[in-house]
């Protein structure tokens, strides 16, 4: 499944790079420090510019499980979430996903946002297993959608085939709930 309704809501699956949307916001997987290196936030850095972390460097910091925002740079989106999800083997690691999610959703709701894209947050190099990320970040959004929220699409873009198939079969299984 790549499309799930929810109440006149999307929840859409691409495959692809993060960094070609045209949303109104794209979510960096980020670290608490908000320096961008690679992975995700190197796309970013590159297609969207040094101001990106330039402002980044004005904030500061964030904790993990949290989210703050800037804007998109040279992007095609106007505003970078950057979420900091947690590392495999820190603790807690699925509340703190499950914190990073709703935190960019809540961001996006307060910037009167109603398109954002996700990578598969902590699936790089913090290590999180793709199968709970796919269960935790998608069953979250799900149920955001179903309250009061502005957002019209959410859209999980995911790099490779693995990833997007993982992705795809357990958007199947909440579907089917």
């Amino acid at each position: 499944m790549e499309v799930l309704e929810v109440d006149g809501r999307k929840v859409r699956l691409v495959k692809g790079d993060i960094t070609d949307l045209e949303v109104d916001a794209i979510v960096n997987a980020a670290n608490s420090s908000l320096k961008m290196g690679g992975g995700v936030a190197g796309a970013i850095l590159r297609k969207g510019g040094r101001q990106i972390q330039e402002e980044c460097d004005r904030i500061g910091y964030c904790p993990v499980g949290s989210a703050v925002i800037t804007s998109g740079g040279r992007l095609k989106a106007r505003y970078v979430i950057h979420a900091v999800g947690p590392r495999y083997g820190e603790g807690n690691e699925d509340e703190k996903l499950r914190g990073a999610t709703l935190s960019s959703l809540k961001l996006a709701d307060e910037k009167g946002l109603s398109t954002i894209a996700f990578p598969a947050i902590s699936t790089g190099i913090f290590g999180f297993p793709k199968d709970r990320c796919a269960e935790i970040m998608l069953s979250e959004t799900v149920k955001y959608l179903k309250g009061k929220t502005g957002i019209k699409e959410v859209i999980f873009c995911l790099y490779d085939d693995e990833t997007f198939n993982i992705f795809a079969g357990t958007l199947e299984r909440i579907a089917s709930r």
